[in-house]
């Protein structure tokens, strides 16, 4: 008995040993790592980030910004950096003579399955630059809440948007609800990593996205509608109610960009309209497409002849796989990444549509 309680004395000081060892190597159980969040202030970049529980700050500087590049695994250089500052948004948002185009959506924070799909399916190599040459990559919007990576999927977006630049191709980043939840100081979604990351430096959420954020401007430059060739791209949808006013995908990606994303509501018919592209009836909340048993192919005919498209590919709705819609009319492309699921990504290539899995096969559609 003695000799059990020696052994159990001895092992209860190694443990207490190891545990203070750990922490004097800067390692803490349950630690919260998160950023980098880079802003814009009087002219210089500063970045904060997260690392073992504590906040860290620092100057970003040309000189210095390899090392910056090099611990936070960046695909951007600085130059990048200071051009972004200079970036005007783009209301109209129409491209054609596009031959390949990947779209997703509903990232929702799972970095690793996204990178898996992008990896599977030719558009990023193993060091995560883009492959895709003059392709297109079109993110349907819902990459904030719920997953704890989220951060890490924007920063991936931010880079590989530059990168495809410089190849002849385009990454497009949509609006989707939850970013402007996010904007709105909505938290319901929000993961509980980034409530600790709140509590940590001190900002708030949203404020981590500030107009003075390279990421929050970035974003507030992003459209809620795109055209590539002959379709639309949209988180929810098209409802015929936006057909009755009318709305064109400039008059759509202008209102969000001024009216919800920099508060700028100037007359009573603005405030009426910021108010119906955020119900259930505008672009980014819209589910009926799958839900509302009296839409037809009449209305769907309606919807796109009025913009001049045959397709329209949205998110928003989650199923287990891609669907299908009125012949390929529609697809429904938020194929479960938020659950766990490997995900699936919408693949054209010169006019035909396949379902892109995380294996890398591609099936005709």
């Amino acid at each position: 008995m003695y000799k059990r309680l020696i052994y159990l004395s001895i092992s209860l000081l190694f443990c207490l040993y190891s545990y203070a060892a750990c922490y004097s190597e800067g390692y803490r159980p349950d630690s919260i790592n998160d950023g980098p969040y880079i802003f814009y202030v009087n002219s210089r970049f500063i970045v904060k980030w997260v690392e073992n529980n504590l906040l860290k700050t620092d100057y970003v500087k040309s000189k210095s910004f390899a090392d910056t590049k090099k611990k936070f695994n960046l695909l951007f250089d600085y130059k990048d950096l200071k051009n972004s500052e200079l970036t005007k948004p783009d209301y109209n948002q129409s491209y054609s003579g596009v031959d390949s185009i990947a779209a997703i959506s509903d990232i929702h924070g799972e970095y690793k399955s996204y990178i898996n799909l992008l990896k599977s399916l030719g558009i990023i190599d193993n060091n995560l630059n883009w492959k895709f040459g003059k392709g297109h990559l079109v993110v349907l919007g819902d990459s904030f809440d719920r997953g704890d990576m989220v951060t890490e999927v924007l920063w991936h977006l931010f880079g590989l948007e530059k990168q495809a630049l410089k190849a002849g191709g385009m990454v497009h980043v949509l609006l989707g609800n939850h970013e402007t939840l996010m904007f709105g100081k909505d938290l319901r979604y929000v993961n509980e990593k980034y409530l600790k990351v709140v509590g940590i430096s001190g900002i708030e959420y949203s404020d981590l996205y500030s107009e003075e954020s390279v990421l929050g401007k970035w974003l507030r430059y992003q459209p809620a509608i795109i055209s590539i060739n002959d379709i639309l791209f949209v988180h929810g949808g098209i409802s015929m109610e936006m057909i009755h006013r009318k709305m064109k995908v400039q008059e759509i990606n202008q209102a969000f960009s001024d009216m919800i994303l920099w508060k700028r509501m100037r007359t009573d018919d603005e405030i009426a309209e910021l108010r119906f592209l955020t119900n259930g009836d505008g672009p980014i909340w819209y589910r009926g497409f799958f839900t509302d048993k009296n839409f037809c192919i009449s209305k769907l005919d309606s919807i796109l002849g009025f913009y001049d498209k045959k397709h329209i590919v949205v998110g928003h709705t989650t199923s287990s796989e891609i669907k299908s819609l009125f012949d390929n009319k529609i697809f429904g492309i938020d194929a479960g990444l938020v659950n766990d699921q490997p995900g699936e990504m919408l693949i054209y290539k010169n006019g035909l549509f396949y379902e892109g899995l995380g294996t890398g096969k591609r099936i005709k559609l």
